[in-house]
């Protein structure tokens, strides 16, 4: 069986720093580069605890930097969550993983255009690197096999009563994306918010004895913190994960075709993502949009990546 081959486009962030431990070593992905954007935090924030996730668990991918900001509204970021450097926590050793000279955006560009329409694009941030890329060169359009997304919701937001922070933080980005065509797999709130990583399951991880659980259980120590804090939850949500989880195993999430519009011109509902769960509209679905989640069987693959490191 052919691996998946993935670029993934994320805002380190606790878990972002998850889902690239989970793509890296999985036997059914070649994870091809890591693009990253400012969302969780600053671009120099960001691109460093990419940098940072990567030569702490010996990955060999090349990260590259993109977009600094939004492509219209102003930055937004998410300190409250994942602390001033969008990766705290864990302590890592002096960075000397390089970061690529080539702009994300541009990267993107070029390997798709050189590529057979196989490349499965993740994005766990904004999607302003994505966004961009197709609005620079729009050809890339019919070369991307899919786009996997965390974000949105299709009841409650996070950072307001409607949006979600990767929808709301480039709401144009996200629409640009959503209206492309491509088939889209939509991973919400929805289904992220089932997945807690309670006390028990960072006992569980940590068990495991090697540097990625290591690096996991420090990671969650913030993480969760922070989201008791915030949200009162005795668990953080683990969301972006679940996209590269989806990836290894479909089954894991259940999912539902629906027409989902992008709002980006009110104002007390900007970013929310409309997803049609009853088909009012009768318009045809752009997206599938994840409506359940095997708890179980998502923490069982949380747990195999972890073992695959040494």
């Amino acid at each position: 069986m052919d691996k998946i081959k993935i670029i993934l486009d994320c805002d380190p962030g606790h878990d972002d720093a998850v889902a690239i431990t989970l793509a890296a070593k999985s036997p059914k992905i070649d994870l091809l580069g890591i693009t990253v954007v400012a969302g969780n935090q600053t671009l120099e924030n960001t691109e460093r605890n990419a940098r940072n996730i990567v030569q702490c668990l010996g990955i060999d991918v090349p990260v590259y930097a993109g977009c600094d900001r939004p492509m219209i509204r102003e930055k937004m970021t998410a300190g409250d969550i994942h602390g001033e450097t969008g990766l705290d926590g864990p302590v890592f050793a002096p960075l000397t993983k390089e970061l690529e000279k080539e702009h994300a955006v541009s990267y993107i560009i070029r390997t798709l255009m050189e590529s057979d329409g196989d490349i499965t694009v993740v994005t766990t941030g904004p999607m302003t690197n994505l966004g961009m890329a197709i609005r620079m060169e729009p050809k890339i359009v019919d070369k991307i096999k899919q786009i996997v997304l965390m974000g949105g919701a299709y009841t409650n937001g996070n950072v307001t009563p409607a949006a979600e922070f990767n929808i709301i933080a480039d709401a144009d980005a996200a629409y640009v994306c959503f209206t492309s065509g491509r088939p889209i797999t939509m991973m919400g709130l929805d289904v992220t918010r089932q997945v807690l990583c309670y006390p028990s399951i960072v006992e569980r991880m940590g068990k495991i004895g090697n540097h990625a659980s290591k690096l996991f259980v420090d990671l969650m120590g913030h993480f969760c913190k922070s989201q008791k804090e915030v949200f009162g939850w005795e668990g953080g949500p683990l969301h972006d994960p679940v996209t590269i989880a989806y990836l290894i195993d479909p089954s894991v999430v259940e999912v539902k075709p629906m027409n989902v519009q992008i709002d980006i011109r009110s104002t007390q509902s900007y970013g929310r993502t409309n997803c049609d769960f009853f088909g009012y509209q009768q318009l045809p679905a752009t997206a599938d949009v994840a409506i359940g989640i095997d708890a179980e069987k998502f923490w069982d693959i949380i747990e195999e990546g972890l073992r695959l490191y040494s």
